[in-house]
């Protein structure tokens, strides 16, 4: 036992942070690999996150022919960003990562044909096979344990982490590891948005203290939809909807995502929009709701018929999340630029399957599952060839001791960090001038708190550091805005609305003290020569 303020420590092979669907299959990955598996999760695993709180759909295409049609589809629509290898090793990762979940029980609808329809995941019954199949693998699960930093060994390498367990008094936990997967989410700045409170991008500060680099940080600012008195954001659901503005006059426009656009662009403007599922055929009506019944739950509480009667819409922000950015990946193992560590699911970035525009569920559904299976081989292998993990070096990470006597509080940074990444102005329509405003107040905000934060609780030991990576993540979202010059996909630039195909590469950004940007030297991979943005 160990008394109280003591460290409690431990030894493992692999150490997952997270919870989510990529943290579930990475530590399944992982044992199924013979490692030692433990996982930390800030909430409960199985029941903390976006997936958990609704659920996914899925890019689910069988092998044969239509996976390279599927890929060339989505590379003329990513702006060019996109790696054809990594998608078809997603496609082929998530098929038969699917295929056991079916084999585990996982309960999926069967259609007329007697087939299973697998297009979608329940949030709730599938994050509950996941935590009950990881367990019988024999990860080792500690639930209310956010990690508060990573380690290294004197060669920098990532050697563990460190953490509170928040219901034992906050008492701080370090776990030496062979290596790390990061898990634990993107960032969408407390929005409010469903099952997102968790993700407050702490993976993103982790791993940049330790020098990882990130990418596609200006495709992070993405939107949904969703009834103007609720969080739930589905998509799919609206793409069989037509639009009205506030008089009941319909919007030009034809079904799909063009619709959806529309319905952004003016609600950015201040103007409301109202939807009516009526466009969906009347024989896929019950379909909709079995395969995505918290959607709906809202709406009918509320006597709302969503294929008769038009409800109102809001924005919700959900950044990363359903965004693109992320920690730069350097190898099919889901390895980033730091060794030891490797990132999967929201915590790395999507460009490789998405490029410039959000993956919307489907495709990070399939991302989840086979970057979470590939960095768990790849945190497997790395740590079976490592010798020795090393001690670790200690750092002294900023938030993680309290500040002086008149520091800002957690909320006053938090709500600063807000105000220039949730307001549709900000980003959904950037501007250089407006994102130059921003850069100068979040760098001045940094220094605000480089001396630390006010203090906290020993149990909420974590909170700044999640306000410190929310300050962190909007200086990277704003530096990457400005470097790229252009409008391509969800990054639109009011005042350079034109594509510039000197632009046709992705973007690094990094650094704390000092944020920097440049191009990535690994260029996109194209299977489809007339692909275009």
């Amino acid at each position: 036992m160990t008394e109280a303020g003591d460290v409690d420590t431990h030894h493992t092979d692999v150490l997952v942070l997270g919870g989510g669907p990529a943290a579930t299959w990475a530590a399944i990955a992982a044992a199924e690999a013979g490692s030692r598996v433990t996982l930390v999760d800030k909430g409960y695993c199985g029941t903390s996150g976006a997936t958990a709180a609704g659920g996914n759909n899925l890019w689910l295409i069988p092998p044969g022919p239509r996976r390279d049609e599927s890929i060339r589809e989505r590379e003329a629509a990513a702006g060019g960003l996109t790696d054809a290898d990594w998608m078809a090793r997603v496609l082929s990762a998530s098929w038969d990562r699917v295929e056991q979940l079916a084999s585990w029980g996982y309960p999926f609808p069967v259609g007329d044909d007697g087939r299973q329809l697998r297009s979608s995941l329940q949030g709730p019954e599938y994050m509950r096979r996941m935590r009950r199949k990881a367990h019988r693998s024999g990860v080792r699960i500690l639930d209310h344990h956010p990690a508060t930093a990573l380690t290294t060994d004197g060669d920098g390498v990532v050697n563990g982490a460190n953490g509170i367990a928040r219901q034992d008094g906050g008492r701080p936990w370090r776990i030496a590891a062979g290596a790390v997967v990061l898990a634990t989410g993107g960032t969408a700045f407390l929005s409010g948005s469903f099952g997102t409170n968790v993700d407050t991008g702490d993976g993103f500060l982790m791993a940049a203290e330790v020098g990882a680099h990130l990418s596609g940080m200006e495709f992070s600012t993405a939107y949904a939809l969703a009834p103007e008195w609720g969080t739930h954001t589905k998509g799919r659901m609206l793409q069989w909807a037509s639009f009205y503005d506030e008089q009941g006059r319909p919007f030009p426009t034809e079904r799909g995502l063009a619709g959806r656009q529309d319905a952004q662009r003016a609600l950015a403007q201040g103007k409301r929009v109202f939807a009516r599922l009526d466009r969906a055929p009347e024989h896929i009506r019950q379909t909709m709701r079995d395969a995505q019944p918290n959607y709906f739950l809202p709406l009918d509480k509320a006597g709302i018929d969503p294929f008769v009667t038009a409800y109102p819409l809001r924005m919700v922000y959900e950044g990363s999340v359903r965004g693109t950015g992320g920690l730069r990946l350097t190898g099919a193992d889901c390895a980033t630029t730091v060794p030891g560590l490797f990132a999967a699911g929201d915590a790395a970035t999507r460009e490789l399957i998405t490029g410039a525009i959000s993956g919307g569920g489907s495709h990070n559904g399939s991302w989840a599952i086979a970057s979470g299976s590939l960095a768990g081989r790849g945190a497997a292998e790395y740590s079976r060839r490592r010798a020795s993990g090393g001690e670790p070096v200690e750092h002294d990470r900023l938030g993680l001791r309290p500040g002086p006597r008149n520091a800002p509080s957690v909320d006053e940074v938090v709500r600063v960090a807000q105000d220039h990444i949730l307001p549709p102005n900000r980003s959904h329509r950037k501007s250089g001038a407006r994102l130059t405003e921003s850069a100068a107040a979040l760098e001045a905000l940094w220094r605000d708190i480089s001396a630390g934060l006010a203090p906290v609780p020993a149990r909420d030991a974590y909170k700044p550091r999640q306000a410190v990576a929310l300050v962190a993540a909007a200086r990277w979202i704003t530096a990457a805005s400005l470097a790229r010059t252009e409008t391509r996909g969800i990054h639109r630039r009011e005042d350079l609305p034109d594509l510039d195909d000197r632009f046709a590469h992705r973007i690094l950004v990094g650094g704390l003290d000092e944020v920097w940007t440049a191009p990535d030297p690994v260029l996109p991979q194209l299977i489809s020569a007339e692909a275009v943005a």
